[in-house]
């Protein structure tokens, strides 16, 4: 255990954004907080009790989905659990990155802290522990259909906690019970319901959807400074982000960015050049309702957030125990596992996502376009000779036209499962998982943004920008230079994308107004 990482001490119900922030980006131990063990043991004792009783239980001695009528002896608990986990290790796929199983292992633990669920003090310390210990358990990320919980991947999750699975040690696939013992610990032994606690949840899909949401925090911010940059390189007026415009809408998220938009034009000498004399009425759409587009998006990415932020202090297992503290309790099934919230709220970020991508796609377009933004023509010298940038806006064309297949509603298509048991399912781990392939393609799309904005400055020199957008021209030429003549440009796309995705440009937009983009 590295005990020089800060410690993040976990209130079950209680997390906020910024500590799955944390969570997400590494670098915590988490602990929880003392209150939360008494729970967690009233719970046990009320599972317990119902495994050594004679009445039929769902989960703790029957069988599971269409098998439930089937009674399992009392001395084959433990076993049954051990087999729905062995049994449902199904998943397919490329395995997990570290960021969501992070954030999975976290939103479990917390979940199960509740005591609600009725597992005892062992299986919530095992996951402390292992998270604790940087470990990554194996888990492939294909073979949910978010419904009756994340099943396949929560249950490769839990194998190699029971030290029968694996773990990523350096992107190599290790046997659990190795690298476990390598840490100093012990394989989780499973007791009744245990098993189906650990797999019956949302925590996969939010987990994904979580990690979209704050990578979308970075891109989202990045493309409202790119956006800024398009709109001065074009000589483009300010005058479409007067706030009395936004008041008189009344849309917050639209108010808010405007006056960001604002902030990082203002003193712009390329503005003051073009303020008078101007023949140009009006600017595109592109330039002009940026705060009708990027406001909108806002407000979207806030309305997710809400909703995950609910579902990462939930509890989503079944059946519920629901223990007093004068020691009466019952146990209640139900569908907490139903991942609906989750694949509506990650649909709802996926437009968002595309959206964002594709007004800064008919940026470029408008940058390269001599006629409407009246530089050279491709943003290049010696147009024939030089092709400049008319390719890269073909690949930002391709990307935001990949985004609008993607952001096709995973919520919609729903297929019957466990002999029609399971007759309606929410998708939302497709959903939630899919948001990665759209941020890289939306962080790509900003990325080329960036470079053509940034070369339409160059033909208006010695004109100087805003302090602001000088900041983010100065950031860009320090990783790629200005395209005096045709050259390899795809090094400069991917430098200008690693560097969307460390905030280079997010750090602008914060200082410009928006601290913290979601909240």
């Amino acid at each position: 255990m590295n005990l020089s990482l800060s410690t993040l001490v976990i209130r079950p119900g209680a997390l906020t954004l910024d500590q799955l922030r944390q969570i997400q980006q590494g670098g915590v131990r988490l602990e929880l907080g003392a209150e939360a063990w008494d729970d967690i043991e009233r719970g046990a004792a009320v599972v317990q009790k119902a495994a050594a009783g004679d009445a039929a239980v769902y989960g703790v001695n029957t069988g599971f989905g269409k098998l439930a009528s089937k009674r399992i002896a009392k001395d084959e608990l433990d076993t049954l659990q051990r087999n729905l986990i062995r049994s449902h290790c199904v998943g397919v796929g490329a395995p997990m990155n570290e960021r969501v199983l992070r954030l999975m292992l976290a939103t479990k633990l917390a979940s199960l802290a509740r005591g609600v669920s009725g597992v005892r003090r062992e299986v919530v310390q095992a996951l402390l522990d292992v998270f604790n210990a940087g470990l990554t358990p194996y888990v492939p990320c294909q073979g949910s259909v978010g419904a009756s919980g994340d099943l396949a991947p929560l249950s490769h999750m839990t194998l190699a906690l029971m030290g029968e699975g694996e773990m990523l040690v350096d992107g190599q696939r290790k046997p659990a019970a190795e690298v476990l013992a390598a840490a100093g610990l012990k394989p989780l032994q499973l007791a009744a319901k245990e098993g189906l606690a650990l797999i019956n949840g949302t925590q996969t899909s939010t987990a994904l959807a979580l990690d979209g949401l704050l990578r979308f925090e970075v891109i989202y911010a990045s493309a409202v400074v790119s956006g800024a940059l398009s709109l001065d390189a074009a000589r483009g007026s300010d005058g479409p982000f007067d706030p009395r415009i936004h008041a008189v809408r009344g849309q917050p998220g639209q108010i808010e960015v405007a006056a960001v938009y604002r902030e990082l034009l203002k003193g712009s000498a390329i503005r003051a050049s073009h303020a008078e004399g101007d023949d140009r009425v009006q600017d595109p759409y592109c330039l002009r309702c940026q705060p009708q587009v990027m406001g909108a998006c806002l407000d979207q990415a806030r309305y997710v957030r809400d909703v995950l932020l609910r579902e990462a202090n939930a509890v989503t297992d079944n059946p519920l125990v629901f223990a007093d503290k004068d020691g009466s309790a019952t146990m209640i099934s139900g569908g907490n596992f139903h991942a609906e919230p989750v694949a509506l709220a990650a649909d709802a970020l996926a437009v968002a996502i595309a959206e964002v991508g594709a007004i800064a796609e008919r940026r470029i377009a408008m940058l390269i376009d001599t006629g409407v933004s009246r530089l050279p023509a491709f943003l290049t010298e010696n147009a024939g000779l030089n092709s400049g940038f008319m390719i890269a806006h073909v690949t930002a064309a391709a990307l935001a036209s990949e985004n609008k297949s993607l952001a096709h509603p995973a919520s919609v298509d729903s297929l019957p499962t466990s002999a029609n048991q399971e007759d309606h399912v929410s998708m939302a781990t497709f959903g939630a998982r899919r948001l990665a392939n759209m941020l890289d393609n939306t962080g790509n799309i900003v990325a080329i943004e960036w470079l053509a904005a940034c070369q339409g400055f160059e033909f208006l020199r010695p004109l100087k920008s805003s302090t602001a957008l000088e900041s983010a021209h100065a950031t860009l030429r320090a990783q790629a230079p200005a395209m005096n003549t045709d050259h390899y440009l795809a090094p400069d796309i991917e430098a200008a994308f690693a560097m969307v995705q460390t905030g280079a440009l997010a750090t602008l937009a914060r200082s410009a107004g928006a601290l913290r983009v979601f909240g």
